[in-house]
């Protein structure tokens, strides 16, 4: 990590903060005490899009898991890569299909309609774009409203994986953590 963590924030919201993060993750999240901690007023855009992200996308959550997860795998974000398993699985998704994600083009785990979403938020992620071909399979498996949330997603997590890799920001072994956890009863994001 290229910056300590702040383990006692200054000032009353910073702390507050600090508390519901650990109320929420049983811990206080690397980010928060990296970023957060020495950008306070960074916190509000990011509470925000975590919002967004967990209650506003009619998206299958799943889907959504497998999303998050293949894009920080492309980026190498390893925290982002942890939390986004250990969601999924807390919402009860497949271990199976986190562990296959590199094949999800062949294996036949994946439907059309995740190889699509995969392949076009990978493109995305590469390239910053996405070509016609891509764009028309994906439209043939998504509304136009979904495809926007999937856009929306990748952006998202695109942002969350820009800030943590390059601070040096690694596992907050989350997946340890929730393993073998019963379902939560909200979803939860990084």
């Amino acid at each position: 990590m290229r910056l300590q963590p702040i383990e006692h924030p200054r000032g009353l919201m910073m702390r507050f903060a600090y508390w519901m993060t650990r109320r929420r993750f049983g811990k206080v999240i690397t980010p928060m005490k990296v970023v957060a901690a020495r950008a306070p007023k960074s916190m509000k855009a990011t509470w925000e899009i975590s919002k967004v992200m967990e209650h506003g996308f009619s998206l299958n959550k799943e889907l959504q898991f497998l999303l998050h997860t293949h894009i920080s795998e492309i980026n190498q974000c390893l925290f982002c890569i942890d939390i986004a398993k250990a969601m999924g699985l807390r919402e009860g998704g497949s271990m199976e299909k986190l562990k296959k994600l590199s094949s999800y083009r062949t294996d036949p785990i994946f439907t059309p309609a995740e190889r699509a979403a995969l392949a076009y938020v990978e493109e995305v992620t590469r390239t910053k774009t996405a070509s016609d071909a891509t764009f028309a399979e994906l439209k043939r498996h998504f509304s136009e409203e979904q495809i926007v949330e999937i856009t929306l997603l990748n952006a998202f997590e695109n942002y969350y994986n820009l800030v943590n890799r390059p601070l040096g920001i690694e596992s907050d072994g989350f997946c340890e953590l929730f393993a073998g956890q019963p379902a939560a009863r909200q979803p939860l994001h990084a």
